[in-house]
């Protein structure tokens, strides 16, 4: 059984599966779907769109499924997914797709931290943490495992890698590659995310040779000259096919 609080609306349309409690001040609007077992704290919307899956925490003031903040949008008909066991903090806000893709998606147990914003079109993967009043443009990728600090603006079409660490304040333009700390001003590659990638369980080795395969693709001239002696000189483990996957399908480049 759903507790839905007097003071909140649903939508005679909105289907909604068991378990789920809706706060007053909550809105949820027509075309939504939502699962089993969510909290909508109180002062929550569910816009037009939405698909919800179960065990997500949505706390005061989070909009989900908003109208894409992009002149292009014509008022197709798109959506919004989230996945399970998310915690979708105050103010959040996450627009729905455009004819460009349709569907934004955000997968499971992700942390998205008060204030920040998720673009029409975006793809984060799970188990991410993105800090306060972090704002990421639209049809940004972000993987698994992706810790974003605060306040950090991503620019439209970038990819962000997995185990990825990114400072707080940070701007970027340009693709960042899995498993490296990314920081200082202007942004640029910090080393390899030693902590977070010993927190996830990758064993020394492992670690070793994902540092030395960046110290390659650093140290040349160019990137392409990093690649080509890393491909030659290492074997492709499956973490560094990763990361060569990763940069070779770089649409807007890594950074330096």
């Amino acid at each position: 059984m759903n507790q839905i609080s007097p003071l909140a609306y649903v939508h005679p349309e909105a289907k909604l599966g068991d378990g789920n409690i809706i706060g007053p001040f909550c809105f949820i609007d027509r075309n939504t779907v939502i699962g089993d077992n969510n909290v909508m704290q109180n002062s929550v919307t569910i816009n037009y769109g939405a698909r919800i899956g179960n065990g997500n925490e949505f706390l005061p003031g989070a909009s989900i499924s908003t109208k894409p903040q992009d002149l292009k949008f014509k008022g197709e008909d798109t959506i919004c997914e989230i996945g399970d066991n998310n915690s979708i903090r105050e103010n959040v806000t996450i627009s729905r797709g455009t004819a460009s893709k349709g569907t934004t998606i955000v997968g499971n147990n992700n942390l998205l931290m008060e204030n920040m914003h998720i673009a029409h079109d975006c793809v984060i993967g799970s188990q991410c943490i993105i800090g306060n009043s972090t704002k990421l443009a639209g049809e940004v990728t972000v993987d698994d495992f992706a810790i974003i600090s605060a306040t950090v603006l991503v620019h439209q079409f970038c990819r962000i890698g997995g185990y990825v660490m990114i400072q707080g304040g940070s701007r970027t333009s340009q693709d960042i590659p899995p498993y490296i700390i990314a920081g200082k001003e202007p942004i640029r590659y910090a080393g390899v995310n030693l902590v977070g990638l010993r927190r996830r369980g990758f064993a020394n080795e492992q670690i070793e040779q994902i540092h030395e395969a960046y110290r390659i693709i650093y140290s040349k001239g160019n990137i392409s000259e990093g690649m080509k002696e890393l491909k030659a000189t290492m074997e492709i483990t499956p973490q560094l096919q990763y990361v060569v996957d990763f940069i070779e399908s770089s649409k807007r480049g890594i950074l330096k």
